[in-house]
């Protein structure tokens, strides 16, 4: 009797699982469902008044019709929603995302409240760059707006390249799932959570990012994935050690990290060049792309960097912070650092040019 009643039990039991995994999964559809229809409303709408009404009339006429809109559509509808302000955003929001082809895949991904934080960036590519990255990489609004105001796009190495480099490396992200190096890697890091001031070494740094590693992996960015701390290499019967080994899952790649204190110099480079080409050949799996190097140092040292074409050889040199100096200083230091990789990347175009 007791065996048939635990049978029963279970039986139930069972059920109201099955039951209140269809709940919930119905629950997220409706809300998903929900999400895209109101943020496509507000596409149509904004989208309908500016080809519709506003065009190329003056700015006062243009608040007059969007008052009469938003009176009439609370008179319909009620106020929640149809506001002037939020009459206004929709405006601003088909304006800002004209591209129907763009926005559509993506508004599935992200909500209203995501696209009205992008829509306070005033750079058109930033616009994109947020927009691609927050759907591909499932960014809550929180974390969306984390990365703005930790500037993600301007450290970034695809940031300093031409516009038409830009679109298409995101495009690529957004059409093919296909992610790049310039995408991935960025410069400074920022470390600060290491606790770290003064003096300190290498030993130090790498100890204190290893005990803070989930830490460590959201500033390197999603798809990184820790393998191994102090890789041993044997060479010539020699013992070679590596700080940090990684792997990417979207680059299908090893990356190797080397911590620096100081300045980036040139030796670093037949260094990292030897690990690289000891993992390809040890360590590297079916599939996979040949592995990339990343030396984080304390200071660049731009003219080294150039004439040793690193990339050429897989290697990147970032920058790394474990104190950040206040708020106005560390945006003026990027934006100088991002108008002299511009102004190199204009002139090496131009003589290509020629």
């Amino acid at each position: 009797m007791s065996t048939d009643i635990s049978a029963k039990d279970a039986a139930v039991g069972n059920l109201m699982t099955d039951l209140r995994q269809i709940i919930d999964e119905a629950r997220i559809h409706v809300a998903s469902t929900a999400n895209y229809e109101l943020t496509m409303m507000y596409w149509h709408i904004g989208e309908r008044i500016n080809r519709d009404v506003l065009g190329n009339e003056r700015a006062t006429y243009g608040k007059q019709i969007i008052a009469t809109v938003s009176r009439q559509l609370q008179t319909w509808y009620g106020s929640k929603g149809f506001e002037e302000r939020t009459i206004r955003r929709m405006v601003q929001f088909a304006q800002e995302f004209p591209d129907w082809q763009i926005v559509s895949p993506l508004v599935s991904k992200l909500s209203w409240t995501h696209f009205l934080t992008i829509m306070t960036l005033k750079d058109p590519l930033q616009r994109e760059f947020y927009l691609t990255m927050a759907a591909n990489e499932r960014w809550s609004k929180r974390t969306l707006q984390s990365k703005i105001d930790g500037m993600l796009y301007e450290r970034t190495a695809l940031s300093s390249k031409p516009e038409d480099v830009v679109k298409q490396e995101l495009a690529n992200v957004r059409d093919n799932k296909v992610v790049s190096p310039d995408v991935v890697f960025r410069s400074p890091y920022f470390l600060e959570f290491t606790g770290l001031k003064g003096l300190y070494s290498e030993k130090d740094l790498e100890d204190s990012l290893v005990a803070h590693l989930e830490q460590f992996i959201l500033e390197l960015g999603n798809g990184f994935c820790f393998a191994e701390r102090q890789k041993r290499m044997i060479i010539d019967g020699e013992d070679f050690y590596l700080d940090l080994l990684f792997y990417h899952r979207k680059l299908h790649r090893l990356i190797a990290i080397d911590l620096k204190l100081g300045r980036f110099k040139a030796q670093y480079k037949g260094q990292m060049e030897l690990y690289l080409r000891w993992l390809e050949q040890n360590e590297m799996e079916p599939g996979e792309e040949t592995p990339l190097g990343l030396l984080l140092c304390t200071e660049g040292s731009e003219e080294q960097i150039e004439l040793l074409q690193l990339d050429k050889s897989g290697i990147k040199v970032a920058q790394y912070m474990t104190e950040l100096p206040p708020r106005d200083i560390l945006v003026q230091q990027i934006q100088k650092s991002l108008e002299v990789a511009k102004a190199k990347w204009g002139n090496e175009r131009k003589e290509d040019e020629v």
